[in-house]
């Protein structure tokens, strides 16, 4: 009977270390700023100014070719992983460059300098702790109106290590300027489709066509100027289809190689319209049931029901969003906050 215990014991010892080798094995090449940094690897700098690592200081390595690999793979996904792709065929031939500009380096372009700092990550919107790996699938499944990579693949694994490499040297749970999206003030009026048609027409078009078709690149391996709507373009749950990430990324990006934070080409007002205007046009329908299952945290911004409130679904995606907020603070007996 004390032998029976005594390997009880050791079952349970051995199953706690496996347990605690699994976790470690997740959480440290994220977590822990010695696993980033000590590869011979160039880090990033600190969380107030950030600046991004150079690709040329990779080491020819494993490490530095798996890196170099997740950064090709987000600037030319179509090639890779398109309709026509050379590892699968996953996606409608947009690139994640298209919106995570310079490779995800630019900041106030969807840059990426705070992912590795802050995931794994509780996200509201489905209302679970997501990993590096489930937010790149999200990006696929919407934004790319695709299917997930296997989370084991060589594809994977270079794009989060190239990721955790672009955020290495950025204290945890830090956000450096610059990382994502900056969004706009609110109008104190709907945004209006007919005044970011004609904006459209006169900015846009260049790049993305009267019809929102993009450039097709030569090859038709990916687009060159995506697709704005239309059948090869994000889906309807995509970020980019919530108005205030859509305006945000205009004002402080576009017209492409014209703007930027300090010097944007578009008033808030117009990027705002623009945004409406291109949301306001076809595109793939995609919704996903689980989508943010706390409706107190649901964006005032975001076109699908069900609502705390009695705001229509039409006021959601145009606004004017400042009512919808104040009823909530009515509704929260906070009307100050």
């Amino acid at each position: 009977m004390q032998r029976l215990r005594r390997l009880g014991w050791l079952i349970a010892l051995g199953a706690i270390i496996g347990i605690a080798l699994l976790i470690s094995r997740w959480v440290m090449p994220l977590h822990t700023g010695t696993a980033r940094t000590n590869t011979g690897l160039r880090p990033g700098q600190g969380s107030a100014d950030w600046h991004a690592p150079s690709l040329d200081s990779l080491p020819d390595n494993d490490q530095g070719r798996l890196i170099r690999y997740g950064h090709e793979l987000i600037v030319n996904t179509a090639y890779y992983l398109g309709p026509r792709g050379r590892v699968a065929v996953l996606s409608n031939g947009m690139n994640c460059g298209n919106c995570h500009i310079e490779g995800g380096t630019r900041p106030f372009g969807n840059c990426f300098s705070a992912v590795a700092a802050n995931y794994p990550s509780l996200r509201y919107r489905s209302g679970r702790i997501e990993s590096i790996e489930y937010r790149v699938n999200d990006c696929l499944l919407r934004s790319l109106n695709g299917r997930p990579l296997d989370s084991l693949s060589q594809e994977m694994r270079a794009i989060v290590a190239y990721l955790t490499w672009l955020g290495s040297g950025v204290p945890l749970h830090t956000r450096p300027r610059g990382a994502g999206l900056e969004e706009l003030p609110y109008l104190d009026r709907a945004a209006d489709t007919a005044r970011g048609r004609r904006i459209y027409m006169a900015r846009c078009t260049t790049c993305h066509g009267p019809d929102g078709a993009g450039l097709l690149r030569p090859d038709s391996l990916g687009y060159t100027y995506p697709p704005l709507w239309g059948p090869n373009s994000f889906n309807t749950s995509a970020g980019m289809y919530q108005l205030s990430r859509f305006s945000a990324y205009i004002k402080y990006n576009m017209p492409f190689g014209l703007a930027s934070r300090d010097k944007p080409a578009l008033s808030d007002q117009e990027a705002w319209d623009v945004a409406a205007y291109v949301n306001s046009r076809p595109r793939p329908v995609k919704r996903f049931a689980g989508d943010w299952p706390d409706l107190d945290r649901k964006p005032v911004d975001y076109p699908f029901g069900p609502y705390r409130d009695t705001f229509p679904a039409s006021q959601h995606k145009y606004g004017p969003f400042g009512p919808i907020l104040a009823a909530r603070r009515q509704l929260r007996g906070d009307p100050k906050k």
